[in-house]
C-alpha cells in the first residue's frame, strides 16, 4: 500500500476545519493534540460525531437510556480543552454505521454548512498492525467521509434536497491509517489532549493505566517522526484533490 506524498496547506491559510468521526472520544485518542494546534493559531474547528457511543463504557448498573446523553456531554467538554465550541451529533446506533447514501449525504451537509478548507476523520483501510483503530464504526464513517469529501459535497447536483450551497474541501486528513505521510509534534499542547480523554469518565475503567499508556504511544509517534526526545506526536496521512 502506498500513498501520495503529503502536502498540506499552510496553516495559516486555513480558516476552517471540519473533524467526522464515529464516536464521541474518537478524536481525543486520534487528534486532539493537532487539534488544540490549530484552534491556538486561530482556526475554526468544528466537530461532527456520527453515533452517540451507545455502545461504549463500562458501567453495567447505568440505565443504557441515559447514554447518549453522557456521551454527548463528555464529548462537549472534551471539546472545550481544545478550543472547539461548535458540535454536531448525527445520533446513528453505535455498532450499525455503514456507509450508506444517507450518511454521505448527512456528512455532506454539515461539510456545506461548515464550509471547511480541511478535512479530517479516521481510515477507511483497515489496520492489522493495530486492529483496534480499525473498528467497523470508523471505517464505515471515514469511508462514507471520503465521499462526501470528494465528489458528494462538492458537487451541485448531489443531493439536490439539501439547502446549502456545494462545497469543495481540498484537503483530507486520516488518522490511523495504515500509512501514515504526515506527523505533527503536539508536545506543547499534549496536556490539552489528555484533558480531552480523561473527560471522557465513563469510558476509562483504568485512567491511570490510559495516562501512562497515551503517553508511550505518542512518544512512539513522535520517535518514528524522528522528534527529539521527550516529545510527542501525531501521525497522519494528508491528500489533496
Amino acid at each position: 500500500m502506498s500513498v501520495p506524498e503529503a502536502n498540506p496547506r499552510p496553516d495559516d491559510e486555513i480558516e476552517r476545519i471540519l473533524v467526522v468521526v464515529a464516536h464521541p472520544d474518537d478524536i481525543d485518542f486520534g487528534g486532539a493534540g493537532t487539534v488544540a494546534l490549530w484552534t491556538k493559531a486561530g482556526i475554526e474547528v468544528q466537530y461532527c460525531i456520527v453515533t452517540d457511543g451507545q455502545a461504549g463504557g463500562f458501567e453495567p448498573d447505568r440505565d443504557r437510556a441515559e447514554i447518549p446523553a453522557v456521551r454527548r456531554a463528555e464529548q462537549t467538554a472534551a471539546a472545550q480543552h481544545v478550543g472547539v465550541r461548535e458540535l454536531h451529533f448525527l445520533g446513528y446506533q453505535d455498532g450499525s454505521v455503514e456507509p450508506t447514501a444517507e450518511l454521505v449525504r448527512d456528512i455532506s451537509q454539515v461539510i456545506r454548512k461548515v464550509r471547511p478548507q480541511r478535512l479530517l476523520t479516521q481510515s477507511p483501510e483497515r489496520s492489522w498492525h493495530r486492529l483496534q483503530v480499525s473498528h467497523p464504526d470508523h471505517m464505515a464513517a471515514a469511508e462514507a467521509t471520503v465521499r462526501a469529501f470528494y465528489p458528494a459535497a462538492g458537487n451541485p447536483y448531489a443531493y439536490p434536497d439539501l439547502t446549502e450551497e456545494a462545497w469543495e474541501v481540498g484537503e483530507l486528513w486520516m488518522m490511523d491509517h495504515p500509512v501514515a505521510n504526515h506527523y505533527v509534534d503536539i508536545t506543547d499542547t499534549f496536556d490539552q489532549k489528555l484533558a480531552a480523554l480523561m473527560s471522557h469518565t465513563s469510558q476509562h475503567r483504568d485512567p491511570d493505566g490510559l495516562r501512562t499508556g497515551i503517553r508511550r504511544n505518542f512518544a512512539a509517534v513522535a520517535t518514528a517522526a524522528g522528534y527529539p526526545a521527550n516529545h510527542y506526536a501525531e501521525a497522519f496521512t494528508v491528500v489533496r484533490l
